[in-house]
């Protein structure tokens, strides 16, 4: 297929754009930052660029990965945000309608599910870390989860108006910076990272991969909401224990986690305060991340690596 691939130049697109093309697609990248995988360089804020591209590229599916990020919150004003996450969006269904576009895949974020409450975790006062499904009801707590939630209710109206499949996947952390909380975290980066992988991280090439299947599912599927993350070891019968003394629950699962930890001086949170359970996209996606906590600690055993592939 012909497919339009926004955020062509970011993190996602530098691993989803090859393993597009390995797979027969002929990739047409937009990004405001020129990149190899970047076709026409341009913001999906600008209508009359969207119109043309989708037109001249002869677009027959469109993976709507581009947006301003939560780190970019400290950076641009809430107007930028509109304009790109939820304007943008909205020019590209449109124009996907208007243009017969078969398919869409749009790329979400789990941050859109975190509430201040959920956020302020055991020092809030919380008992339980929160088991997060696609059940839940989102109440985004800045302006990057508002602009993203409101971009899902656009590709979900499009799909009821206009019977556009679209494919929304809510995908956990796999940037490769550190967190954005990181002078407050005693881990190391790559000892955050590996620890994510128990309830909220994904590596960039398992993200990729799920492009890949909700592209090629998207007609069956018709419009779904998928959380992306690699899958937890816990049940939310843990959740409890979680919040008060994480260690204890992953030594549970992973009795030699400790001794492999102390190795390379790294240590556990102490809590965790939220699970994303992606059973929903193995069941009816088909999809399930090829690399998780008991991956990388496998490596880590075998002393190939760190970080379990590509954060």
């Amino acid at each position: 297929m012909r497919v339009l691939l926004t955020g062509s130049s970011g993190w996602l697109g530098q691993a989803l754009a090859p393993l597009l093309q390995a797979q027969g697609h002929e990739v047409i990248g937009l990004d405001p930052v020129p990149s190899a995988h970047t076709t026409i360089v341009g913001s999906v804020a600008d209508r009359a660029l969207v119109r043309a591209t989708i037109a001249d590229g002869r677009i027959q599916a469109v993976i709507h990965g581009g947006a301003l990020h939560k780190p970019h919150v400290e950076r641009h004003a809430p107007d930028d945000f509109i304009a790109v996450n939820v304007s943008g969006t909205l020019n590209l269904l449109a124009e996907a309608v208007a243009q017969g576009v078969e398919r869409f895949v749009f790329t979400s974020t789990t941050s859109l599910m975190i509430s201040r409450r959920i956020r302020a975790g055991r020092e809030g006062g919380a008992r339980r870390a929160e088991w997060l499904t696609e059940a839940m009801q989102p109440a985004p707590r800045n302006i990057y989860g508002v602009s993203k939630l409101s971009a899902e209710h656009l590709c979900r109206l499009y799909h009821e108006q206009h019977g556009l499949p679209v494919v929304v996947l809510r995908t956990g952390r796999f940037f490769p910076e550190a967190d954005d909380m990181a002078h407050v975290i005693r881990q190391s980066d790559a000892n955050t990272k590996a620890n994510e992988l128990l309830y909220r991280r994904l590596t960039v090439d398992d993200a990729a991969r799920a492009h890949a299947v909700a592209l090629d599912r998207a007609p069956a599927i018709g419009f779904d909401v998928f959380i992306i993350s690699a899958p937890p070891p816990f049940v939310p019968d843990d959740c409890e224990a979680l919040i008060n003394d994480a260690p204890r629950v992953v030594a549970r699962y992973f009795p030699d986690y400790p001794a492999i930890y102390a190795r390379l001086g790294w240590t556990m949170f102490d809590s965790i305060d939220r699970v994303y359970d992606p059973s929903h996209a193995a069941r009816r996606l088909g999809f399930t991340c090829r690399t998780g906590f008991r991956e990388m600690l496998a490596q880590l055993r075998a002393g190939e690596g760190q970080d379990g592939g590509r954060p």
